[in-house]
């Protein structure tokens, strides 16, 4: 951490006010702690995978204006590393300054955590927190926005300033949620602001609120309840591919829950753009279901990619697949939309299809890379920030009150 105790710094607490996209703030024993689901829900679930992509503050910012030219930010980082595999790059943190990227940087040191996927087992090595310095910013009035790694969980430790900042008011901008699965999350994303739903927000001209959780888009009614409790003006959901992934359920109980999952959004927000949106193209579950592996015969090359394991004619007996997820979507939105005029449907092939995946294929199989994250983020906006799209701008932000 910085060893400066000048005159010049001003330590302003961290407070709910100043963290946009975050639902909860935890207080540790070091500082505070972001996570995208509130206590609530995180209590009716004791899966390790939810627990740890939830705490990844993917969308979530420090917001605040100020005439600094200086900025720090201690954080304690807890990184993952996978036994056998490359370590993980330190995660990024974005620094924009009025809306442009202005700096980035990283945080070194923190806590790490073991996963030995042979032997299934985790383990949290313990480090010291470390200090993020952006200095040169511009000697005005400006807003200042910190976007946190996507990928590693951060507790916020200390924020120092050279002059006095003060929370941003509301910009009158539209609140969208997204949920959606490690795709969403962020996967290969470059930075936090290189997410896909993070370019599709700034598109857009909306705050971004990402429910994105790697590997936990579940149809959780826990996940539903944090949805319908959160204030926002539009809402899009990204289902399926983490059902097929975890071979959750049939398709007997796919339908079901995709209704009772809409039916507890729409309690909440029940005149909002809500937009159901299919899985983008994954050529190993469009026809056959999961559950998905891990190839450990790469993984012993010291690459990670994964592979389909179900049996295609198992399709017979109700086992998920992409396409027959994509065909059920459709139907219960076709059906829904008689009576909700403001449910919508997005086929994912529309955001990265066969074109793409002969161009930009998926590298370990199933997650985007980089370059493919921006053109996913481009298309959503094309599509749905349309003035013919789901969340065209021709609306009000009356249904945040029936909510939060």
């Amino acid at each position: 951490m910085s060893t400066e105790h000048d005159q010049r710094w001003i330590t302003t607490p961290i407070t709910a006010d100043l963290l946009r996209g975050a639902l909860d703030l935890e207080h540790t024993e070091h500082g505070v702690l972001p996570h995208r689901l509130p206590a609530r829900a995180r209590a009716q679930c004791a899966d390790p995978q939810l627990a740890m992509v939830e705490a990844q503050p993917s969308g979530v910012r420090l917001v605040f204006r100020t005439r600094a030219t200086a900025v720090e930010l201690d954080t304690l980082p807890t990184k993952r590393l996978y036994v056998g595999a490359p370590p993980r790059p330190d995660g990024m943190y974005d620094l924009l300054v009025d809306s442009v990227l202005s700096g980035q940087g990283v945080v070194t040191g923190g806590q790490v955590q073991v996963i030995d996927m042979s032997a299934g087992t985790t383990e949290v090595r313990p480090g010291p927190a470390g200090t993020l310095r952006f200095a040169g910013l511009p000697e005005r009035e400006k807003d200042v926005e910190i976007w946190l790694p996507h990928n590693e969980t951060t507790e916020l430790v200390a924020l120092r300033t050279d002059a006095p900042l003060t929370a941003v008011p509301d910009r009158g901008r539209r609140v969208w949620l997204h949920h959606g699965s490690s795709i969403s999350h962020g996967s290969d994303a470059a930075s936090p602001t290189a997410v896909w739903p993070a370019v599709a927000a700034a598109l857009g001209g909306v705050e971004l609120v990402n429910l994105g959780l790697g590997g936990s888009a579940l149809l959780d009614p826990f996940t539903a309840r944090a949805i319908r409790d959160t204030p926002a003006d539009l809402i899009s959901l990204k289902l399926g591919i983490n059902v097929v992934n975890a071979d959750l359920m049939r398709l007997r109980a796919f339908g079901p829950a995709v209704h009772g999952f809409l039916d507890t959004v729409r309690e909440g927000h029940p005149t909002a753009p809500l937009l159901v949106v299919s899985p983008i193209l994954c050529p190993i579950h469009e026809d056959t279901p999961g559950p998905t592996a891990m190839d450990l015969s790469a993984f012993g090359e010291g690459r990670l990619t994964f592979t389909a394991v179900g049996d295609p004619a198992e399709r017979a007996s109700g086992k998920l697949t992409l396409n027959v997820i994509r065909d059920e979507l459709a139907r219960i939105v076709a059906e829904r939309a008689a009576d909700d005029p403001h449910l919508h449907y997005l086929d994912g092939r529309a955001l990265y299809g066969e074109a793409d995946a002969t161009e930009l294929p998926l590298p370990d199989q199933l997650h985007p890379d980089a370059p493919t994250h921006r053109r996913i983020g481009e298309r959503f906006a094309g599509l749905a920030f349309a003035d013919s799209g789901a969340f065209a701008a021709d609306g009000d932000r009356s249904d945040r009150s029936d909510a939060g």
